[in-house]
């Protein structure tokens, strides 16, 4: 399948607000972001962003170096125009993570709300992770928030990989010291529920 293909789908031919992933603000992972000791003029990018309001947030609690990171120019464009001429403090990439070119060292907080449980191939599994490692400065942090065990075992009609938190926390390895992992029961447009689990790390 070609993924690039099917999210420009997804995002033309529904409303950013009726995907089962939207939430109106992302109020846990901005929550373990500014709980983290970073300054706001720290390098943060968010992984997989599609047209979530995350960006809007952290504008708004007044983080000053962000990028933004999706297959598709269309979700891209749907969060760019809604955040009008604040979208010109944003840095915007099309591009895929597991092919990342972002500069070595470049990054203090990578963040990725339901990217990570797509990669049901352990090629793309682990490019994301040198990914990662690549991109991620030592001492750096990295959030990743998949389905939990309980979770949907597909999404957008993909299967998906569920995690624990350890089992998470273990694709990444000894580089990635685990802070803390959160559950979030997550409330779709639609009524029903999704089980995630977030796990924190800070890269040695």
């Amino acid at each position: 399948m070609d993924s690039k293909k099917h999210w420009e789908d997804v995002y033309t031919t529904k409303s950013s607000d009726s995907v089962s992933w939207f939430q109106p603000n992302a109020e846990k992972s901005l929550g373990i972001i500014q709980g983290l000791d970073i300054a706001k003029n720290s390098n943060v990018i968010d992984i997989g962003c599609g047209a979530s309001t995350l960006v809007d947030d952290l504008l708004q609690h007044g983080y000053l170096n962000l990028s933004v990171l999706d297959l598709s120019a269309a979700a891209l464009e749907v969060a760019e125009s809604r955040l009008g001429s604040a979208a010109s403090k944003v840095q915007w990439r099309e591009e895929d993570v597991t092919k990342l070119t972002l500069e070595k060292h470049s990054v203090d907080v990578w963040h990725d709300r339901a990217v990570f449980h797509f990669l049901t191939n352990e090629d793309d599994r682990n490019n994301y992770v040198k990914s990662v490692l690549h991109a991620v400065k030592p001492g750096g942090y990295v959030i990743v928030a998949t389905f939990a065990e309980d979770g949907p075992e597909e999404c957008s009609g993909l299967p998906v990989q569920r995690y624990s938190a350890s089992e998470l926390h273990s694709q990444f390895g000894s580089p990635f010291t685990l802070l803390g992992h959160e559950k979030e029961i997550h409330k779709t447009p639609f009524g029903t529920t999704q089980s995630f689990v977030y796990c924190y790390c800070r890269k040695e």
